[in-house]
Protein backbone atom coordinates (compact mmCIF):
# COMPACT_ATOMS: atom_id res chain seq x y z
CA UNK A 1 0.00 0.00 0.00
CA UNK A 2 2.62 2.47 0.65
CA UNK A 3 4.94 1.50 -2.37
CA UNK A 4 1.76 2.04 -4.24
CA UNK A 5 0.75 5.20 -2.53
CA UNK A 6 4.62 6.34 -2.90
CA UNK A 7 4.35 5.43 -6.91
CA UNK A 8 0.95 7.47 -7.37
CA UNK A 9 2.11 10.77 -5.70
CA UNK A 10 5.59 10.39 -7.90
CA UNK A 11 3.40 10.14 -11.03
CA UNK A 12 1.19 13.34 -9.41
CA UNK A 13 4.02 15.61 -9.11
CA UNK A 14 5.88 14.12 -12.76
CA UNK A 15 2.52 15.69 -14.19
CA UNK A 16 2.69 18.69 -12.39
CA UNK A 17 6.09 19.31 -13.37
CA UNK A 18 5.08 18.58 -16.93
CA UNK A 19 2.16 20.37 -17.12
CA UNK A 20 3.70 23.63 -15.55
CA UNK A 21 6.78 23.54 -18.34
CA UNK A 22 6.60 26.57 -20.60
CA UNK A 23 7.24 26.27 -24.00
CA UNK A 24 9.31 28.95 -25.74
CA UNK A 25 7.36 30.81 -28.41
CA UNK A 26 9.34 30.70 -31.52
CA UNK A 27 11.43 33.65 -32.37
CA UNK A 28 10.29 36.54 -35.20
CA UNK A 29 11.95 35.60 -38.43
CA UNK A 30 13.54 38.95 -39.35
CA UNK A 31 11.50 38.83 -43.00
CA UNK A 32 8.47 39.09 -40.62
CA UNK A 33 9.20 42.28 -39.14
CA UNK A 34 10.20 43.79 -42.79
CA UNK A 35 7.02 45.72 -43.34
CA UNK A 36 7.11 47.23 -39.81
CA UNK A 37 10.44 48.29 -40.53
CA UNK A 38 9.67 49.91 -44.12
CA UNK A 39 6.58 52.02 -42.91
CA UNK A 40 7.09 52.74 -39.33
CA UNK A 41 4.33 55.07 -37.65
CA UNK A 42 5.36 58.78 -36.79
CA UNK A 43 3.14 60.55 -34.77
CA UNK A 44 -0.15 60.92 -35.05
CA UNK A 45 -0.32 58.78 -38.40
CA UNK A 46 -2.63 56.48 -36.14
CA UNK A 47 -5.12 59.07 -34.97
CA UNK A 48 -5.47 60.26 -38.47
CA UNK A 49 -6.24 56.85 -39.93
CA UNK A 50 -8.79 56.39 -37.04
CA UNK A 51 -10.07 59.52 -38.46
CA UNK A 52 -10.27 58.76 -41.93
CA UNK A 53 -12.29 55.25 -40.73
CA UNK A 54 -14.47 57.23 -38.83
CA UNK A 55 -15.14 59.71 -42.31
CA UNK A 56 -15.66 57.05 -44.65
CA UNK A 57 -18.01 55.50 -42.69
CA UNK A 58 -20.37 58.52 -41.93
CA UNK A 59 -20.38 58.94 -45.45
CA UNK A 60 -21.43 55.43 -45.82
CA UNK A 61 -23.67 56.03 -43.14
CA UNK A 62 -25.61 59.23 -44.59
CA UNK A 63 -25.31 58.31 -48.84
CA UNK A 64 -28.50 57.95 -48.66
CA UNK A 65 -29.48 61.16 -47.66
CA UNK A 66 -30.84 63.48 -49.72
CA UNK A 67 -28.91 66.49 -48.57
CA UNK A 68 -25.84 64.66 -49.79
CA UNK A 69 -26.99 64.21 -53.30
CA UNK A 70 -25.90 66.74 -56.26
CA UNK A 71 -28.21 69.32 -57.44
CA UNK A 72 -28.73 67.43 -60.86
CA UNK A 73 -29.63 64.75 -58.65
CA UNK A 74 -31.54 66.41 -55.90
CA UNK A 75 -33.51 67.77 -58.96
CA UNK A 76 -34.24 64.52 -60.82
CA UNK A 77 -35.87 63.04 -57.59
CA UNK A 78 -38.90 65.94 -57.64
CA UNK A 79 -39.23 66.14 -61.32
CA UNK A 80 -41.82 63.06 -61.93
CA UNK A 81 -43.36 64.60 -58.94
CA UNK A 82 -43.82 68.24 -59.73
CA UNK A 83 -45.65 67.02 -63.26
CA UNK A 84 -47.80 64.74 -60.98
CA UNK A 85 -49.15 68.24 -59.49
CA UNK A 86 -49.08 70.54 -62.70
CA UNK A 87 -51.64 67.76 -64.11
CA UNK A 88 -54.35 68.57 -60.78
CA UNK A 89 -57.53 70.53 -61.65
CA UNK A 90 -56.37 72.96 -58.98
CA UNK A 91 -53.58 73.58 -60.36
CA UNK A 92 -55.09 74.92 -63.62
CA UNK A 93 -57.93 76.63 -62.21
CA UNK A 94 -54.82 78.78 -60.58
CA UNK A 95 -53.01 79.31 -63.66
CA UNK A 96 -56.14 80.14 -65.95
CA UNK A 97 -56.98 82.24 -62.93
CA UNK A 98 -53.68 84.11 -63.02
CA UNK A 99 -53.41 84.05 -67.16
CA UNK A 100 -57.03 86.13 -66.99
CA UNK A 101 -55.51 88.71 -64.78
CA UNK A 102 -52.67 88.98 -66.24
CA UNK A 103 -53.87 89.51 -69.77
CA UNK A 104 -56.25 92.47 -67.93
CA UNK A 105 -52.10 93.74 -67.10
CA UNK A 106 -50.69 93.68 -69.77
CA UNK A 107 -51.86 96.32 -71.58
CA UNK A 108 -51.96 99.11 -68.64
CA UNK A 109 -48.19 98.38 -67.77
CA UNK A 110 -47.17 98.75 -70.97
CA UNK A 111 -49.17 102.19 -71.49
CA UNK A 112 -47.82 103.01 -68.12
CA UNK A 113 -44.18 102.30 -69.03
CA UNK A 114 -44.19 104.37 -72.21
CA UNK A 115 -46.04 107.30 -70.56
CA UNK A 116 -43.31 107.74 -67.61
CA UNK A 117 -40.22 106.90 -70.25
CA UNK A 118 -41.72 110.11 -72.36
CA UNK A 119 -43.29 112.38 -69.85
CA UNK A 120 -41.84 111.52 -66.78
CA UNK A 121 -38.01 111.02 -67.15
CA UNK A 122 -38.16 112.39 -71.09
CA UNK A 123 -36.06 110.05 -71.90
CA UNK A 124 -36.13 108.94 -75.91
CA UNK A 125 -33.99 105.99 -75.18
CA UNK A 126 -36.13 104.52 -72.49
CA UNK A 127 -38.95 104.67 -74.78
CA UNK A 128 -37.40 103.02 -77.18
CA UNK A 129 -35.87 100.23 -75.04
CA UNK A 130 -40.11 99.54 -73.75
CA UNK A 131 -41.31 99.22 -77.08
CA UNK A 132 -38.44 96.96 -78.12
CA UNK A 133 -39.17 95.04 -74.84
CA UNK A 134 -42.63 94.45 -75.73
CA UNK A 135 -41.13 93.52 -79.67
CA UNK A 136 -39.20 90.89 -78.02
CA UNK A 137 -42.39 89.68 -75.05
CA UNK A 138 -45.80 89.76 -77.53
CA UNK A 139 -46.19 86.57 -78.46
CA UNK A 140 -47.90 87.67 -81.93
CA UNK A 141 -49.13 90.71 -83.81
CA UNK A 142 -46.75 92.95 -82.58
CA UNK A 143 -46.97 95.72 -84.84
CA UNK A 144 -50.85 95.85 -84.08
CA UNK A 145 -50.32 95.89 -80.67
CA UNK A 146 -47.55 98.70 -80.48
CA UNK A 147 -49.43 101.10 -82.55
CA UNK A 148 -52.15 101.06 -80.43
CA UNK A 149 -50.77 101.05 -77.01
CA UNK A 150 -48.28 104.11 -78.49
CA UNK A 151 -51.89 105.71 -79.23
CA UNK A 152 -53.28 104.82 -75.74
CA UNK A 153 -49.61 106.38 -74.19
CA UNK A 154 -49.87 109.65 -76.21
CA UNK A 155 -53.70 110.56 -74.90
CA UNK A 156 -54.39 112.24 -72.06
CA UNK A 157 -53.64 112.17 -68.59
CA UNK A 158 -56.74 110.17 -67.96
CA UNK A 159 -56.01 107.73 -70.20
CA UNK A 160 -52.85 106.60 -68.06
CA UNK A 161 -54.95 107.22 -64.43
CA UNK A 162 -57.36 104.49 -65.79
CA UNK A 163 -54.16 102.29 -66.64
CA UNK A 164 -52.96 102.47 -63.28
CA UNK A 165 -56.53 101.81 -61.96
CA UNK A 166 -56.64 98.97 -63.90
CA UNK A 167 -52.95 97.69 -63.24
CA UNK A 168 -53.60 97.70 -59.83
CA UNK A 169 -56.86 95.51 -59.92
CA UNK A 170 -55.83 93.39 -62.40
CA UNK A 171 -52.16 92.85 -60.05
CA UNK A 172 -53.66 91.92 -56.95
CA UNK A 173 -56.38 89.70 -59.01
CA UNK A 174 -53.06 87.98 -59.87
CA UNK A 175 -51.74 87.16 -56.44
CA UNK A 176 -54.96 86.22 -54.94
CA UNK A 177 -54.86 82.55 -56.19
CA UNK A 178 -51.22 82.86 -56.26
CA UNK A 179 -51.25 83.32 -52.83
CA UNK A 180 -53.82 80.14 -51.70
CA UNK A 181 -51.86 78.05 -54.45
CA UNK A 182 -48.18 78.83 -52.81
CA UNK A 183 -49.97 78.00 -49.04
CA UNK A 184 -51.13 75.05 -50.29
CA UNK A 185 -47.58 74.39 -51.84
CA UNK A 186 -45.84 74.88 -48.64
CA UNK A 187 -48.27 73.29 -46.47
CA UNK A 188 -49.51 76.65 -44.48
CA UNK A 189 -53.14 76.76 -43.63
CA UNK A 190 -54.21 79.87 -43.02
CA UNK A 191 -54.53 82.32 -45.58
CA UNK A 192 -54.54 85.78 -45.63
CA UNK A 193 -57.69 87.63 -45.21
CA UNK A 194 -58.75 89.62 -48.22
CA UNK A 195 -57.63 92.85 -46.96
CA UNK A 196 -54.52 91.91 -46.38
CA UNK A 197 -53.88 89.97 -49.70
CA UNK A 198 -54.49 93.40 -51.34
CA UNK A 199 -52.30 95.29 -49.14
CA UNK A 200 -49.14 92.68 -50.26
CA UNK A 201 -50.53 91.95 -53.42
CA UNK A 202 -50.44 96.31 -54.17
CA UNK A 203 -46.65 96.01 -51.93
CA UNK A 204 -45.76 93.48 -55.09
CA UNK A 205 -47.05 95.28 -57.89
CA UNK A 206 -45.35 98.55 -56.91
CA UNK A 207 -41.86 96.26 -56.39
CA UNK A 208 -42.92 94.79 -60.18
CA UNK A 209 -43.52 98.55 -61.48
CA UNK A 210 -39.84 99.58 -59.87
CA UNK A 211 -38.43 96.91 -61.53
CA UNK A 212 -39.49 97.64 -64.23
CA UNK A 213 -38.54 101.30 -64.67
CA UNK A 214 -34.98 100.47 -63.41
CA UNK A 215 -34.65 97.77 -65.88
CA UNK A 216 -35.76 99.85 -68.72
CA UNK A 217 -33.20 102.82 -67.51
CA UNK A 218 -30.10 100.54 -66.57
CA UNK A 219 -30.52 99.33 -70.43
CA UNK A 220 -31.08 102.58 -71.63
CA UNK A 221 -28.21 103.76 -69.85
CA UNK A 222 -26.40 100.46 -70.78
CA UNK A 223 -27.02 100.51 -74.41
CA UNK A 224 -25.89 104.64 -74.01
CA UNK A 225 -22.47 103.89 -73.26
CA UNK A 226 -22.32 100.74 -75.60
CA UNK A 227 -22.60 102.94 -78.51
CA UNK A 228 -19.96 105.56 -77.54
CA UNK A 229 -17.81 102.95 -77.89
CA UNK A 230 -19.07 101.09 -80.71
CA UNK A 231 -20.85 102.73 -84.15
CA UNK A 232 -24.89 101.86 -83.37
CA UNK A 233 -25.39 100.89 -87.09
CA UNK A 234 -23.08 98.00 -87.28
CA UNK A 235 -23.81 94.32 -86.54
CA UNK A 236 -21.41 93.95 -83.91
CA UNK A 237 -23.86 97.01 -81.91
CA UNK A 238 -27.31 95.34 -82.82
CA UNK A 239 -25.49 91.70 -81.05
CA UNK A 240 -24.14 93.28 -77.90
CA UNK A 241 -27.48 95.66 -77.32
CA UNK A 242 -29.70 92.50 -78.19
CA UNK A 243 -27.70 90.77 -74.99
CA UNK A 244 -27.59 93.42 -72.97
CA UNK A 245 -31.52 93.78 -73.45
CA UNK A 246 -31.99 89.90 -72.77
CA UNK A 247 -29.91 89.91 -70.00
CA UNK A 248 -31.97 93.13 -68.34
CA UNK A 249 -35.02 91.34 -69.22
CA UNK A 250 -34.47 87.93 -67.94
CA UNK A 251 -32.83 89.57 -64.47
CA UNK A 252 -35.95 91.19 -63.81
CA UNK A 253 -38.12 88.27 -64.60
CA UNK A 254 -35.91 86.21 -62.20
CA UNK A 255 -36.32 89.04 -59.95
CA UNK A 256 -39.99 88.56 -60.11
CA UNK A 257 -40.57 85.43 -59.62
CA UNK A 258 -38.31 85.69 -56.53
CA UNK A 259 -40.58 87.89 -54.76
CA UNK A 260 -43.38 86.19 -55.39
CA UNK A 261 -41.84 82.68 -54.33
CA UNK A 262 -40.41 84.89 -51.07
CA UNK A 263 -43.22 87.54 -50.00
CA UNK A 264 -46.47 86.05 -51.04
CA UNK A 265 -46.52 82.65 -49.20
CA UNK A 266 -48.45 83.43 -46.28
CA UNK A 267 -45.72 82.02 -43.89
CA UNK A 268 -42.13 82.39 -43.48
CA UNK A 269 -40.18 81.22 -46.73
CA UNK A 270 -35.86 80.84 -46.71
CA UNK A 271 -34.82 82.82 -48.92
CA UNK A 272 -32.58 80.29 -50.50
CA UNK A 273 -34.96 77.63 -50.77
CA UNK A 274 -36.29 80.15 -53.27
CA UNK A 275 -33.85 81.82 -55.29
CA UNK A 276 -32.82 78.74 -57.16
CA UNK A 277 -36.54 78.12 -58.23
CA UNK A 278 -36.66 82.01 -59.19
CA UNK A 279 -33.54 81.45 -61.36
CA UNK A 280 -34.41 78.30 -63.31
CA UNK A 281 -38.11 79.45 -63.84
CA UNK A 282 -36.72 82.20 -65.36
CA UNK A 283 -35.18 80.77 -68.01
CA UNK A 284 -37.62 78.33 -68.76
CA UNK A 285 -40.00 80.83 -68.93
CA UNK A 286 -37.56 82.20 -71.55
CA UNK A 287 -36.97 79.37 -73.32
CA UNK A 288 -40.50 78.10 -73.30
CA UNK A 289 -41.91 81.81 -74.73
CA UNK A 290 -39.39 81.30 -78.18
CA UNK A 291 -40.96 77.97 -77.82
CA UNK A 292 -44.60 79.53 -77.77
CA UNK A 293 -43.81 81.58 -80.71
CA UNK A 294 -42.41 79.25 -83.13
CA UNK A 295 -45.55 76.77 -82.52
CA UNK A 296 -48.09 79.34 -82.62
CA UNK A 297 -48.32 79.33 -86.63
CA UNK A 298 -49.83 75.54 -85.72
CA UNK A 299 -52.76 76.70 -83.41
CA UNK A 300 -54.07 78.59 -85.92
CA UNK A 301 -55.93 80.92 -83.50
CA UNK A 302 -56.91 83.12 -86.17
CA UNK A 303 -59.05 80.83 -87.87
CA UNK A 304 -60.99 79.75 -84.48
CA UNK A 305 -61.49 83.01 -83.00
CA UNK A 306 -61.22 85.90 -85.89
CA UNK A 307 -60.52 89.25 -84.18
CA UNK A 308 -60.00 87.75 -80.80
CA UNK A 309 -57.07 85.76 -81.46
CA UNK A 310 -54.67 88.22 -80.10
CA UNK A 311 -56.52 87.88 -76.75
CA UNK A 312 -56.82 84.13 -77.23
CA UNK A 313 -52.72 84.31 -77.45
CA UNK A 314 -51.80 86.35 -74.71
CA UNK A 315 -54.48 84.04 -72.77
CA UNK A 316 -53.01 80.72 -73.34
CA UNK A 317 -49.17 82.49 -73.14
CA UNK A 318 -50.16 83.59 -69.29
CA UNK A 319 -51.24 80.19 -68.34
CA UNK A 320 -48.31 77.97 -69.92
CA UNK A 321 -46.51 81.42 -67.93
CA UNK A 322 -48.60 80.30 -64.36
CA UNK A 323 -47.90 76.75 -65.18
CA UNK A 324 -44.51 77.39 -64.65
CA UNK A 325 -44.33 79.27 -62.34
CA UNK A 326 -46.54 77.18 -59.82
CA UNK A 327 -44.27 74.66 -61.19
CA UNK A 328 -41.37 76.39 -60.00
CA UNK A 329 -43.03 76.75 -56.42
CA UNK A 330 -43.62 73.05 -55.95
CA UNK A 331 -40.01 72.07 -56.72
CA UNK A 332 -38.62 74.76 -54.35
CA UNK A 333 -40.82 73.39 -51.57
CA UNK A 334 -40.10 69.95 -52.39
CA UNK A 335 -36.33 70.21 -52.08
CA UNK A 336 -36.43 72.25 -49.03
CA UNK A 337 -38.61 69.78 -47.43
CA UNK A 338 -35.88 66.73 -48.27
CA UNK A 339 -33.02 69.11 -46.89
CA UNK A 340 -35.08 69.45 -43.71
CA UNK A 341 -35.75 66.04 -43.49
CA UNK A 342 -31.76 65.47 -44.27
CA UNK A 343 -30.41 67.58 -41.23
CA UNK A 344 -33.15 66.17 -39.31
CA UNK A 345 -31.83 62.84 -39.83
CA UNK A 346 -28.45 63.28 -39.77
CA UNK A 347 -28.96 64.79 -36.37
CA UNK A 348 -30.65 62.37 -35.01
CA UNK A 349 -28.06 59.75 -35.97
CA UNK A 350 -25.24 61.81 -34.77
CA UNK A 351 -26.86 61.59 -31.09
Amino acid sequence: MAGDSKSAGESQAQGLSASSTVTPAAPLTPHGTTELHSTPLRPGVAARRLLAEEEKAAKALFRHLPETYSWASRLGRHVWSTLRYLMQTEVHTYAFSVAANSLLSVCPFFVLLLTMSRRVFHSPAMYNVVLQVMRDNLPSNRDFLIRNLQYLASVKARGQLLSLVMLLVSTTGIFLPLEVALNSVWGFKKNRSYLMNLIVGFGLALAWGCLAVLSVALTAENLRILGLAVDDQSLVFRGLAFLVMKVSSLLAIIAVFFLVYWVLPNGKVPARAVLPAAIMTGLLTEVAKYIYILVLPWLNFQEVYGPFAVSVTLLFWGFWSGLLLLGGAYLSAAEHADRVQARRETAAANR
